[in-house]
């Protein structure tokens, strides 16, 4: 009987734990507790808090935030406040006392909201929060008051109407709500006219209520509870389709939603985020690109869809920069600058927070082209390879460029063209129609072994490594960029397909004319002119010019020169792209070698590789101007 309650006690035990971690704490609480912990040093129910310097703006902290002491991008300070719910006692650390409770309309002048207590006696509100209740109010700081344009605020504190009694009943709800109970997309019908408020609850901690900032949260009073906020706030009673129908700064994009059939989208039931281009975003756009986008539905839906984030986002809840989803299935970078929201790092956010029952639009004046919308010219315009962009165009490629075909560019990077004549030449011209191969490829669908077609008539081979993905000696970069029709390639290097045999290779360069000679009495010329897939970290014949006397007489015996020849040469095929600081290589004799980067350059067994990348159709060269020995063993 003892083991059987102590087994039901254990398991008593576990359920206990368990539930306790599944009751996790909101992330305001989340936020609350870490600011408590940081302020514990000054005394109980201490809370720091950080200031935007030159604003009145207090955030409680995360730990990014704490540790980068910056939000919005601003250097923060900060300071220790009392935590909600307590204040100090004189002659005592921190603060101990726990805030007696009154009635909320003596809670609004305790917390400070003391333009709101003043408009509720005016509207004669001060009986009703005085009495029987249980009450949420949010209640808009002073400074939400005073920032209100003058003649919305002449006319709701008019003696003459009832708005402003309207105007404060939208702020109540008829029970109380604390941060825990205010839910991420929550709606509450207000006490005016039962019209919703909405509640959005961030990961980050920031609670809104109809994309008002709540910046003094749950403040307890005997008959509710008051969340003081940054504005005032309106009742919501229009969708967002109808938003845009009704605003003559949106016409161009009111007649884009229609040709792309996305009204029915943004009159549904949802909570998205309109990033909404105005009429002077779309004039912009260079007038070819524009036509060609409003008369292609597919490229016009992915524009739209591009600027519709999938979940509901109020600018108050963006204090850092944060990848966040777009409908088009890529993602946008909604940061913000001080006051300022941004879009990729750019200020374009004119007005914000214009809140429909079905998401929030925010106005940009600049229209977002998404890459899957875009001719490859603009993808390459638009990108990091500026130089091989104008060399494309120079070799008359343009038309390629701008049609229909179904292409993949392979565009290197601008260094991969430093120290390189870049005047145009009939081989330049073959060599650049050569980076376009004849099929659209996502680079995750490309294998080992696989053959790509180009425009000039090349086969151009596919190498998979542990890190890299290469195109005969060029390694992709960075992402693909998947344009409408064709897709962009960005490589490390100007490709160089192969040019015969590592023999071959060898043969046409005057550098190796001395190695060329040591393979041929060494034995090796067959070997190098099989089928296979060598990398030869070739001597020039500054390397063999370089050996001691002595040395140089052991290679007149061909089997010591074979020996050493075949520890310069590695079973495998490696570009210089796919080698990382810690790569080995198994020599066709020998232990191993050991190659690694270093500024840019390759080494091996701790010899710079002077040139890398000579392509060949059974191998690479990657040219020594010393011979390579064995590392001593440490």
């Amino acid at each position: 009987m003892g083991r059987e309650m102590k087994r039901l006690t254990l398991f008593a035990l576990a359920i206990t734990l368990i539930a306790t971690g599944f009751a996790a704490k909101t992330p305001y609480q989340a936020v609350l507790q870490h600011s408590r912990i940081r302020g514990r040093t000054h005394g109980p129910n201490v809370c720091a808090m950080q200031k935007i310097q030159g604003t009145d703006k207090k955030y409680f902290t995360n730990c990014k935030q704490w540790y980068h002491r910056k939000i919005c991008g601003k250097p923060t300070v900060v300071s220790y406040e009392c935590c909600p719910g307590y204040e100090k006692v004189i002659g005592e650390k921190g603060c101990p006392a726990a805030l007696p409770l009154v009635n909320i309309y003596k809670t609004l002048g305790v917390v400070g909201a003391t333009t709101t207590k003043m408009y509720s006696e005016r509207a004669n509100l001060q009986e009703e929060i005085e009495g029987p209740g249980s009450f949420t109010f949010f209640a808009p700081s002073n400074e939400a008051w005073a920032a209100l344009p003058t003649e919305i605020l002449d006319a709701l504190v008019s003696n003459v109407n009832i708005e402003l009694l309207n105007a404060l009943h939208y702020h109540m709800i008829n029970k109380r709500l604390t941060s825990d109970d205010l839910k991420h997309g929550a709606s509450f019908p207000s006490m005016y006219q039962d019209f919703d408020v909405h509640i959005h609850h961030y990961s980050n901690g920031i609670v809104t209520v109809n994309c008002a900032r709540l910046v003094k949260t749950d403040q307890h009073a005997t008959n509710g509870i008051v969340h003081v906020v940054d504005r005032v706030i309106t009742a919501i009673t229009n969708n967002v389709n109808s938003l845009i129908d009704n605003d003559d700064d949106l016409d161009t994009l009111r007649t884009a939603v229609a040709a792309a059939g996305l009204t029915n989208l943004l009159e549904n039931e949802g909570s998205y985020t309109i990033f909404a281009p105005t009429n002077e975003a779309f004039e912009k756009i260079p007038p070819n690109t524009l036509t060609r986008i409003l008369g292609d539905p597919v490229a016009l839906k992915d524009l739209l869809n591009y600027h519709i984030l999938k979940n509901l986002h109020c600018s108050e809840s963006i204090v850092a920069g944060t990848p966040l989803e777009t409908l088009q299935g890529t993602v946008l970078e909604v940061g913000c600058d001080g006051e300022e929201m941004t879009i990729n790092g750019k200020a374009i956010v004119t007005q914000r927070d214009k809140l429909g029952t079905n998401g929030v639009i925010h106005y940009v004046n600049e229209l977002l082209i998404p890459d899957s919308a875009k001719t490859l010219l603009e993808l390459v315009e638009g990108s990091v390879v500026t130089t091989a962009s104008k060399l494309f165009k120079d070799a008359g490629l343009t038309d390629h460029l701008i049609g229909f075909e179904t292409l993949t560019l392979l565009a290197p990077l601008n260094d991969a063209f430093k120290d390189k004549s870049l005047a145009m030449t009939p081989d330049l011209k073959k060599l650049l129609r050569n980076h376009i191969l004849k099929e659209k490829f996502s680079s995750k669908s490309l294998y080992h072994g696989q053959e790509l077609e180009t425009l000039g008539g090349l086969k151009l081979r596919v190498f998979v490594f542990r890190n890299s993905l290469c195109i005969e000696n060029a390694c992709i970069a960075a992402h693909d960029k998947n344009g409408r029709y064709a897709n962009m390639f960005i490589v490390d290097q100007i490709l160089a397909p192969p040019m015969g045999t590592v023999m071959d290779v060898l043969k046409a360069d005057d550098r190796f004319s001395t190695l060329v000679g040591a393979i041929q009495r060494a034995g090796l010329t067959e070997l190098l002119n099989k089928k296979g897939t060598y990398t030869f970290f070739a001597p020039t014949n500054a390397a063999f010019s370089a050996m001691p006397p002595a040395d140089l007489n052991k290679l007149m015996n061909p089997k010591e020169l074979a020996n050493l020849l075949r520890y310069h040469i590695g079973e495998e095929f490696l570009v210089s792209g796919a080698v990382t600081s810690h790569t080995r290589m198994k020599p066709l004799t020998g232990d191993k070698l050991e190659l690694g980067t270093r500024n840019s350059s390759v080494y091996v067994n701790r010899v710079p590789v002077v040139e890398t990348d000579l392509m060949a159709t059974n191998g690479v060269v990657h040219a020594v101007d010393v011979i390579i020995k064995p590392l001593r063993k440490s």
